[in-house]
C-alpha cells in the first residue's frame, strides 16, 4: 500500500503578473501541492490559465473562494496590493493558512495585527519574498558567511530598469490606497535583502522622485540605511536608469564583491520555462555573468576573482511552504519580518517628505 500523504490543494486570488508568472508556476512545480483553484474572473486569463493547468477549476470572486475553504489547504493571494490585508484576513478568520505576495500591507501596523490574528487562531502566514532566492543573494551570502570580504562596510544594492514610458496599471498609480510605486514594490525585495544580510536599520534616509512625464508615483527611489551593527546600505530602485549599475556592490575590510546583472528565473518563468524541465537547468547562469571578488581592482577591466553564481531556487520558497505545513515548522519568510520591512519602507517616505533622517526603534 502507498503511503504517500495527499497533496495539498492551493486556491491562487488573482492571475495577473504575480499569480500568472510566479505564483501558479511555482505551485504546480513543488513536490506535495496541487493548484486547485484559481480566483478570476477575466475571461482571457481564464483561458491562459486553462491553457497551462487543464485540471484546475475557477472562481469569480475570493467570497466564492471561501466557500470551497474545506477543501483548500492553503490560499495564496496574489491580487493587487490594496487587497492584501483584507483578503488575508478573511482568510485567516476562516482559518485557512495563507501565503500573500510582498508588500504584505501598506504599514508596519497592519502586518503585525495580521501576525497577531495568524498566531490567535493558530494559522500559517507567509510573505512571498522570492528575491531571498535570486542567484546572487544566494552567492553574496555564502560570501559573507565564509569570512573573504572581512568586515562588512557598506553594502550597495540596485534594481534598475530602463523604462521611459509609462505602463499604466494601478502599479503606477499615485492614488495612495494603491500602494503603488517602486518604494513598496522593488522596494519591498531591497530592503528586506538588507535586513536579512545586515540585520535591524537604526536610521533611514531617503529621496523618492517622480521622474517620467505624467507619472503620479515615485519611478527614482534611494533608501541609505545604518544598521544597528554599523553597516550602510545604499539601495537604488528606479525605472529611469539608462545605464545599468552593478546588481551588488559590496565592500569589506579586506576585499569588495561586484556583481552585474539580474537572476535569470523571472525572465525564464516570463518564457515559459517551468522548473523541473528536462534538460534545463533551473536558476543557472553562464560563467559570464559571475560576479567577482578582490581589492583595489576595477571588474571593468578584468579585475578581481570571478566567483561561480549559485543557482538561483524560488522553489525552495514553496517547498518550504509545504514542509511548514506538513510538519508545523516555521514560515520560509514571517509577517513579522515583513513588518520590519515596512517599517523602514514608512521611515523612508517620512524621510523623503521632510528630507531628514529617520531614526528607528529596535523594538
Amino acid at each position: 500500500m502507498s503511503t504517500a500523504l495527499p497533496p495539498l490543494r492551493v486556491g491562487l486570488i488573482g492571475y495577473g503578473l504575480a499569480g500568472s508568472v510566479f505564483h501558479a508556476p511555482l505551485v504546480a512545480a513543488t513536490e506535495g501541492l496541487v493548484l486547485d483553484t484559481i480566483v478570476t474572473s477575466n475571461p482571457e486569463r481564464r483561458a491562459q490559465a486553462r491553457a497551462e493547468f487543464p485540471e484546475v477549476r475557477f472562481a469569480d470572486s475570493p467570497a466564492d473562494l471561501w466557500t470551497r475553504t474545506p477543501a483548500l489547504d492553503l490560499v495564496v493571494i496574489a491580487s493587487p496590493n490594496k487587497t492584501h490585508v483584507p483578503l488575508a484576513t478573511a482568510a485567516l478568520e476562516a482559518g485557512v493558512p495563507v501565503v500573500v505576495d510582498k508588500p504584505l500591507a501598506a504599514t508596519a501596523d497592519e502586518a503585525r495585527a495580521l501576525a497577531d490574528l495568524a498566531d490567535r487562531r493558530g494559522t500559517f502566514l507567509s510573505v512571498f519574498q522570492n528575491r531571498r532566492w535570486d542567484n546572487d543573494f544566494l552567492t553574496l551570502r555564502r560570501i559573507i558567511a565564509g569570512g573573504e570580504l572581512g568586515e562588512i562596510q557598506r553594502f550597495e544594492s540596485r534594481f534598475e530598469r530602463w523604462r521611459p514610458q509609462l505602463k499604466g496599471g494601478w502599479r503606477e498609480s499615485g492614488a495612495p490606497e494603491e500602494i503603488g510605486g517602486l518604494l513598496y514594490d522593488l522596494g519591498s525585495h531591497v530592503v528586506d535583502q538588507a535586513l536579512v544580510l545586515f540585520g535591524p536599520a537604526v536610521r533611514v534616509y531617503a529621496e523618492t522622485d517622480v521622474r517620467r512625464p505624467d507619472a503620479q508615483t515615485d519611478d527614482d527611489t534611494f533608501i541609505a540605511l545604518t544598521h544597528a551593527n554599523g553597516v550602510r546600505s545604499h539601495l537604488y530602485m528606479s525605472a529611469t536608469t539608462a545605464q545599468l549599475g552593478p546588481r551588488f556592490r559590496v565592500l569589506g575590510a579586506s576585499a569588495g564583491f561586484v556583481k552585474y546583472g539580474l537572476d535569470p528565473q523571472e525572465a525564464a518563468l516570463r518564457e515559459g520555462r517551468r522548473p523541473g524541465q528536462p534538460d534545463q537547468p533551473w536558476g543557472v547562469e553562464p560563467e559570464h555573468c559571475w560576479g567577482t571578488v578582490g581589492s583595489g581592482e576595477s571588474p571593468l577591466t578584468g579585475g578581481g576573482r570571478p566567483v561561480p553564481t549559485a543557482p538561483g531556487d524560488y522553489p525552495a520558497y514553496y517547498a518550504a511552504v509545504a514542509a511548514a505545513l506538513r510538519e508545523g515548522g516555521p514560515a520560509p519568510v514571517t509577517a513579522r519580518e515583513a513588518a520590519h520591512t515596512l517599517a523602514v519602507l514608512e521611515a523612508a517616505r517620512r524621510s523623503s517628505r521632510e528630507g531628514a533622517t529617520v531614526r528607528l526603534d529596535q523594538n
